[in-house]
């Protein structure tokens, strides 16, 4: 059964979905069978992925709104066990039809449960919001990452992100954890970077992860060319930083394959 983990932060920009496509592509090298759902309209997932939108006949919306077979719109990725969940611009209306919905929170839940039990991980990256899309996506999850940029006003706006987990763990999913905060967009060169990480360490300490994902001009490239960057340059400190990342998480997990431990270990 898959470990289900959602990527959210309200802030834009802030690396949700360079770490849905880069995380999930590194579990994927390490052998684990891997979906990403594509939960945000701007589809962004999707196309760094590799997909064209155009080509896109059945995405999330339809598995939601219309209840169709998500196995029939589920794409294989380019790396062997990647899957994609693609998304679509039609995903901005989903939010209002599903309001009349019952258990309209819960939608998202019972799409992946009809196919959680084909992968190791399922990760899902949320639109820069707290509207129902993303409930929905906390309500499924077993875990959440939150994303911090190393950047002025990193810390703005997480307390309201952390009370919209606590009020979905008290009434929607008890079972909801804080997989860990993510720093992104890590320059050891600048002063500002290196209190980001002391002030977020210093607040939420053993919640954070070691793994600190430094800017690099390779990940910032690779969505351009559809590809997760350790398909486009695996030797680049952006590829490096996921790959750690992605064995963190395995560790925290207790997951670490024994085929895969000399890999896992490196």
């Amino acid at each position: 059964m898959a470990k289900i983990i959602a990527l959210a932060n309200q802030k834009g920009g802030v690396g949700k979905t360079t770490t849905a496509i880069n995380l999930a592509a590194s579990l994927a090298v390490l052998e684990y069978n891997v979906l990403v759902i594509d939960a945000d309209p701007q589809a962004n997932a999707t196309s760094g992925l590799g997909y064209d939108l155009r080509e896109v006949e059945t995405s999330i919306y339809e598995c939601i709104v219309d209840g169709a077979d998500p196995r029939k719109a589920i794409q294989k990725g380019e790396i062997e066990h990647l899957y994609l969940l693609p998304s679509h611009i039609d995903l901005v209306g989903a939010e209002i039809e599903m309001l009349n919905m019952d258990d309209r929170e819960k939608v998202l839940k019972g799409v992946i449960n009809e196919i959680k039990d084909e992968y190791d991980f399922v990760l899902i990256d949320c639109s820069p919001s707290l509207g129902l899309i993303t409930v929905n996506a906390l309500t499924a999850a077993d875990s959440v990452i939150i994303p911090v940029q190393c950047e002025y006003f990193a810390l703005e706006g997480l307390g309201k992100l952390l009370n919209t987990i606590k009020i979905i763990q008290n009434r929607l999913n008890p079972e909801l954890e804080i997989e860990g905060f993510l720093l992104t967009m890590y320059d050891s060169r600048l002063r500002l970077s290196n209190q980001v990480v002391e002030e977020v360490q210093k607040h939420f300490q053993d919640m954070v992860f070691q793994t600190l994902i430094t800017r690099n001009i390779k990940l910032s490239e690779a969505p351009s060319y559809g590809k997760a960057v350790v398909m486009y340059d695996a030797s680049s400190k952006g590829a490096m930083n996921y790959l750690n990342l992605a064995r963190e998480v395995l560790q925290k997990n207790n997951m670490t394959k024994i085929d895969n431990k000399d890999k896992v270990a490196k």
